[in-house]
């Protein structure tokens, strides 16, 4: 599976972004998806996820009730609403996928993208 991220750019606080990421190579349908980003200095962390069916999501705490992961398996996409954005949401976003049911909100994924920056000022 190839993922390619996109959508990233710079904006200010309070604003939106969505994050698309593209699959090739193979159907997503059988495969959790997850976001996860990493800023300046620190570790990769876990952002949010969805099971094969897109019946299912969690989010990290930061992001809950701002962002929305969401998936369409027709198209082999996946996606990252992010509304009301902070300073604190500058991170490089990647998404992930693995073959399984269920969710996954470690980094143990099988494949990765490549990353799109997100830019928030204040």
């Amino acid at each position: 599976v190839q993922l390619q991220a996109f959508g990233g750019g710079s904006v200010q606080a309070g604003g939106s972004l969505r994050l698309s990421c593209a699959a090739s190579g193979r159907t997503l349908s059988n495969y959790a998806m997850g976001w996860f980003r990493q800023a300046p200095g620190k570790e990769r962390e876990f952002v949010a996820t969805i099971n094969w069916s897109g019946g299912t999501t969690y989010y990290a705490d930061s992001v809950r009730g701002r962002f929305t992961i969401s998936r369409d398996n027709a198209k082999n996409m996946v996606y990252l609403q992010m509304n009301s954005l902070q300073p604190e949401d500058t991170a490089l976003y990647y998404c992930a996928a693995k073959f399984t049911r269920a969710l996954l909100t470690t980094t143990k994924y099988d494949y990765w993208g490549q990353g799109t920056q997100v830019t928030v000022s204040s």
